[in-house]
């Protein structure tokens, strides 16, 4: 997961009230396998296009329409964006944003979801649950524990917060954060979902395109 610092700056006309950048969170191996992909298609789809006969670089051109925005939905484009007035939830097809006095809980399962006020739930594609990663915590939390209890009276003592994997780390501080500033004048406010129109209309056209080349023969 990726995430930018905060970083305090003066608000134009109120000097004294600091603004904070997003923290942004991202999956590293979402974004590397689109770029591969998209890669692929590029290549594979471009030398349909300049080698193909008949009509295939033209179903070449409207295979890429269909297939090169739901890789960038799917890979590319989910992020969660968290600042201390809400929560910004960027996913494949839609952008759902909920100030902290609308968020009722932020749960970690087999998925990572944010509810609202209303019991809706919105998946947090950015933030993947690893399996693997929380099997690997569990057995440095596990050292970590031996480590302690062996040490007693030598000076060692317990980490402060317990061994977390990364996205479960990532929903904890999501967590406290809604917690801190949910009563906040500037968290107040109800959620609001915006569909993304500008993936599902290239996706919609070359699926119409596609359809009518195959029809045509």
């Amino acid at each position: 997961m990726s995430t930018s610092d905060q970083a305090p700056a003066s608000t134009p006309g109120k000097p004294g009230k600091p603004v904070y950048k997003d923290r942004v969170y991202r999956s590293p191996a979402g974004l590397m396998g689109g770029v591969l992909l998209l890669g692929l298609i590029g290549w594979l789809g471009g030398d349909a296009v300049v080698s193909g006969e008949g009509s295939t670089p033209w179903l070449a051109l409207a295979s890429m329409l269909v297939a090169v925005p739901v890789v960038v939905a799917f890979s590319v484009r989910p992020a969660v964006f968290a600042n201390e007035d809400r929560l910004r939830v960027r996913n494949p097809f839609r952008v759902i944003e909920l100030p902290w006095a609308s968020v009722v809980s932020l749960r970690s399962g087999y998925t990572n979801e944010v509810i609202d006020e209303s019991g809706t739930k919105y998946q947090l594609w950015a933030i993947p649950v690893s399996l693997r990663g929380r099997k690997k915590a569990a057995r440095q939390q596990l050292r970590e524990d031996r480590r302690a209890a062996k040490g007693e009276g030598g000076g060692r003592t317990a980490p402060a917060r317990p061994v977390r994997a990364e996205a479960d780390q990532v929903m904890a501080d999501l967590r406290d954060l809604c917690e801190a500033r949910a009563k906040a004048a500037g968290s107040q406010g109800k959620p609001s979902v915006r569909w993304a129109w500008e993936i599902m209309g290239p996706v919609a056209a070359g699926a119409v395109l596609l359809a009518v080349l195959i029809a045509v023969g």
